[in-house]
């Protein structure tokens, strides 16, 4: 018998200070006379990250002679993966690359070229996350099973002392798992957490198995048409993916699971959520790295990621735009908005936030709780 999904939480109702945030942004765009898709920048930008992944693949696949020159190409494919992934993909599946669906949904399909599956990762990213990030039990990419505690809302085991050390390693096998397992295994059974999820059908079936073959084929087959042998082929795939798991990992733990991110669950005995769903996306991620221009372009404004939470629907182009206009607001309405000043600090904040939850069971560090008075504290201002 399958067991039923939880109720999803809800929300306190809309305040003040959504309609005031929402009016100040829409002013911006509209004196600005700038639409909220992307423009040429995101598409040079495209063109560069393609011709990136297939210039490494092709020195990978017909250039490399020596394990000297295969691991670094391995390296430089996996970031270009990355890069595709935070600009192309994720832009489109969220409708923000283009103000046209077809080119949204070319965008999106970059991922089944990757890997991955865009039909699954939209109810897993769009709904399940967006919608809940930082709930236990509903938001699934807060959580790793047994082998390590993001949130403290989950069960602590004596082993997660270790875990500020060892989940690299888990963060390494990410894309492996995702790749090879996870996507089959929702074709199976769908579901994210609380999110229910329909069985693909008709050209999203047929998306999900070209694009594993598409995939597939160029991993593993040919490279060995080509005259590599198979432990070769199958290390510098592991290494390929070793390194996108980090690359990716990474970003998504330094927006979410630190010292200054909010997690909560619905109150005692309701499924309610003590907090009106737009303060709750400020006071669950954390920006980091915002002057940064070579990572901002890089990572597809994912370092924005509370303006990305605000503006699923927003081009990751205009987030340095909006930034300040989202802080300013959340100043003016006492609403905590936080941000590391460079990537270095933020990754601090995460590993800090590992070895708290392997060592005591408090909702929040004594540190953060000075700070904030409560998870969803009012503090605006940057953690330098």
């Amino acid at each position: 018998m399958v067991p039923c999904r939880p109720v999803p939480p809800t929300y306190s109702p809309c305040t003040k200070f959504r309609r005031d945030l929402e009016a100040r942004v829409a002013s911006h765009f509209d004196s600005s006379g700038r639409t909220r898709h992307g423009c040429w920048r995101l598409h040079l930008k495209t063109a560069i990250l393609m011709i990136w992944l297939a210039g490494s693949y092709i020195a990978l696949v017909w250039g490399a002679t020596a394990w000297w020159q295969a691991i670094p190409l391995a390296i430089s494919v996996a970031l270009a993966m990355a890069g595709i992934g935070f600009n192309v993909q994720h832009d489109g599946n969220h409708g923000a690359y283009s103000r046209h669906s077809s080119l949204n949904k070319a965008a999106a399909l970059s991922l089944n070229l990757l890997g991955g599956d865009a039909y699954f990762w939209r109810y897993k990213h769009n709904i399940a996350h967006h919608t809940y990030p930082n709930i236990s039990g509903a938001d699934n990419d807060i959580y790793m099973g047994p082998l390590a505690r993001m949130s403290p809302y989950d069960r602590r085991y004596w082993f997660h002392r270790f875990q500020y050390v060892y989940v690299w390693a888990l963060y390494s096998l990410l894309v492996v798992k995702w790749q090879l397992v996870d996507d089959f295994r929702s074709m199976i059974r769908p579901g994210v957490a609380a999110t229910v999820v329909p069985r693909p059908r008709g050209w999203d079936q047929v998306y999900f198995w070209v694009g594993k073959t598409c995939f597939l084929t160029l991993a593993f087959g040919v490279p060995l048409l080509t005259g590599h042998r198979l432990a070769a082929v199958a290390g510098l795939y592991l290494v390929t993916m070793a390194v996108l798991g980090i690359t990716l990992a990474t970003v998504f733990q330094l927006a979410h699971c630190v010292e200054e991110a909010a997690f909560r669950v619905p109150a005692d005995g309701s499924r309610r959520i003590e907090c009106e769903w737009m303060a709750h996306q400020i006071e669950t991620a954390v920006d980091f790295a915002r002057e940064n221009r070579l990572l901002t372009w890089y990572l597809g404004g994912l370092n924005f990621q509370i303006e990305h939470h605000l503006f699923p629907k927003v081009c990751h182009v205009h987030y340095p735009a909006i930034s300040p206009i989202v802080e300013a607001t959340c100043r003016a309405h006492g609403i905590r908005h936080s941000s590391h000043h460079t990537l270095r600090r933020a990754i601090r904040s995460h590993v800090r936030w590992l070895r708290h939850l392997g060592r005591a069971n408090s909702p929040q560090p004594a540190k953060t709780r000075k700070s904030n008075p409560t998870l969803g504290g009012s503090l605006s201002g940057s953690q330098r």
